[in-house]
Formats: C-alpha cells, structure tokens, sequence
C-alpha cells in the first residue's frame, strides 16, 4: 500500500466540498481513545427504546438540515488549498482523538466556513453556532431556563421543561448517533474565564441543569428511579428528553473554535485543544474558490476567465505575502465587475480600490 492511499484511508475529512458517505459509515464505529470514551460503559449497551429515541432524534436532525439550504452552499462551496495539509489533518485528527480545534487566521481565511464543510462533507445535519462577546459566559452556552415566565404561568411543576432552552453548546452534547458540529466564532472576544470554565466540560462531557435535578431529586427522595423532562433545544422545532437533569454525550462533538488573534489563551486550554492555522490561499486555490461560488460555465468563459485572473493578481499581487484580504472580497468584486452594469473603466477602478482595501 502506499503512502498516498495509506493517507486517503485514515481521512475522513478532505476539504474538497463533496459529501463522504464512506467517511459517514466509518465514524458511526470509529473508536475513540479509552481515555476519551462518554456516556457510561462500552459494556452496557443503550438499551431498544433509547437506541429509537436516538435514532428518531438524528432522524430530526436530518430533516432539518435538509432545509438548511445556504448553510448546505457554504460547506458545499469550501475548498482547502491542496497544499494546507495541516488543516486537513488537524481536522482529522480531532475527530479521532474527540478534540476541540482552535482555529486561527486572517479574517475571512475561511476559520468559521470549515465548520459547515465538515458538517456537509460527513452528513452531520445542521451546524450550532455560539457567537462570542466579551459577555458570554458559559451558561449562555448551555441552557437558558426562564423563570420569570414560569411563575408568570403558575409556577407549574408538571412542565418545568418547556421553559428551559439548551443553547448551542448544550445541544451540542446531547446523546446522538453522530457528533455534532459545534462552531464557537470568536471565542478570542471571550471574557479572560471563558476558556477555562470550557475545560470541565470539554474533558468530562457532561454537565447538569441545576433547576431539573434539584426537581428529580424531590420526586424520588427515597428511589434510585430519575424524573424525564423535556425541554427545547438550538435547533428550531426539535425537543429532547432530559433524564434527572443530567446530559452526557455519547458521541464528543466536533467543536470548531475560531479565532483572530486578538489575545492568547491559557496553558492549560491549548494543550486540550488541537491548533491550526488557516493559510491565505494562492492564486490557484482562489481559482477554484470561485469556480465553486460560480460555476464551471462562468469560470470558463473567455471573457469572465481574463477578469478573474486579472482580479486575483490585483487581488494577491504577490503569493508569499498576506495581503490582510478576505477571500468573500475577491467574490463580492468579481460578481460586481463581470455583471452588465454599466461600469465605465474610471468606476471600475474606484470599485476594486473600495472592495479591495486591507482589512
């Protein structure tokens, strides 16, 4: 076997915009490290009904990515640079050893799209996403309960679920048959806690929601039974059963942390993660980026080809250098000057000086 096949084998993630099917049906029995293994005992099995609400739930899941359609265009329209191997293989590589990815870069490298390429590439439904600012806390992250609007309601104790909604980062740790995609942009913006309060989380899997167990608990003083509580999820329309307020994954998820480098982070946060940085791309990785936006029919006409490639050189004038540009710049600029406007050459000029500025 050779070395190129024994590195097509093992990946599951290529960054070339088509869906994997073969990747899909080896991560569903892809074993992780003991040290990272989730949600009980390989040697106690889920048992029939939880194995259907599972499968019903990722069923969900399904449906509603399906009608995801421009998160469907993003991933489906990424392309990694054959030459940022590194990325490729970080990604690879979390997903073995069940890691968060921290991902740095210039600002419109492409750091938040590689989220919604992993998820097209492997099928893995709809892309959670947690947008962080300087007040985010890890609370937002988990699960919002509403208390104010339980007692507006009577303070019921029958439907204490319906007025807790997990967030992103809670959804993403919910038992399903496939790892989530967690996409959590900015977390450089964080409060300085934020990092570390991820840590416990990101090592034991699980967490617990204050308001149900302490409700569980009052139901079964004196029994080893737990209360089940239904309560809303990030994705729209989709409940899931909480058993005595604890949630443990079962499979880890794919957390992809972008960041701009506005600051750095603590020790003991990067050694849990793994760290790539996304590359600017090359002309020739710019040239398929905007035959995946534009298609093959507009890339190869004579007319629309001379501009492209004009636009790129003005673009990336110089392949060793960053040119501090996001790659939506060139797209935005291509699409304005190879469409029938009306653009005589001064206004021309003027529309690559404004949407060619350094970032």
């Amino acid at each position: 076997m050779t070395g190129s096949e024994i590195y097509t084998d093992w990946q599951l993630f290529s960054g070339n915009g088509q869906r994997n099917e073969v990747g899909t049906e080896r991560l569903k029995t892809l074993a992780p490290p003991p040290w990272r293994q989730f949600g009980g005992s390989p040697d106690t099995p889920l048992i029939e009904s939880e194995q259907k609400e599972i499968a019903d739930h990722w069923k969900e899941l399904q449906e509603l990515g399906q009608t995801k359609k421009q998160a469907i265009k993003r991933g489906k329209n990424f392309r990694i640079p054959a030459e940022s191997k590194d990325v490729i293989n970080a990604v690879n590589a979390a997903i073995y050893l069940r890691r968060p990815l921290l991902v740095t870069g210039q600002p419109g490298a492409g750091k938040t799209t590689l989220a919604y390429a992993i998820a097209y590439e492997l099928g893995l439904g709809p892309v959670l996403t947690w947008a962080i600012n300087a007040r985010s806390t890890l609370q937002d992250g988990l699960y919002r309960y509403d208390a104010i609007a339980r007692l507006q309601d009577g303070n019921s104790e029958e439907s204490i679920g319906k007025y807790i909604k997990l967030g992103a980062l809670g959804t993403a740790f919910l038992p399903t048959q496939l790892p989530r995609v967690l996409l959590i942009d900015e977390i450089d913006k964080s409060d300085i806690n934020l990092p570390n309060d991820l840590l416990n989380l990101f090592e034991e899997g699980e967490f617990e929601i204050a308001e149900l167990v302490r409700r569980s608990q009052g139901d079964h003083e004196n029994s080893d039974s737990k209360t089940s509580f239904e309560v809303y999820t990030q994705d729209r329309g989709i409940k899931s059963k909480i058993l005595g307020g604890l949630i443990c994954c079962n499979a880890f998820p794919i957390i992809v942390m972008t960041s701009n480098g506005e600051r750095d982070f603590p020790p003991a946060f990067k050694r849990r993660c793994l760290r790539v940085r996304m590359p600017d791309p090359k002309s020739d990785a710019l040239k398929e980026i905007v035959k995946a936006h534009f298609g093959e029919e507009f890339f190869r006409n004579e007319k629309n080809e001379s501009k492209i490639a004009e636009l790129i050189k003005v673009f990336r004038p110089d392949e060793n250098k960053s040119t501090e540009r996001a790659t939506d710049q060139l797209l935005n600029t291509i699409y304005l000057l190879t469409h029938e406007v009306g653009l005589d050459s001064d206004a021309e000029e003027s529309i690559k000086d404004i949407l060619f500025r350094q970032l």
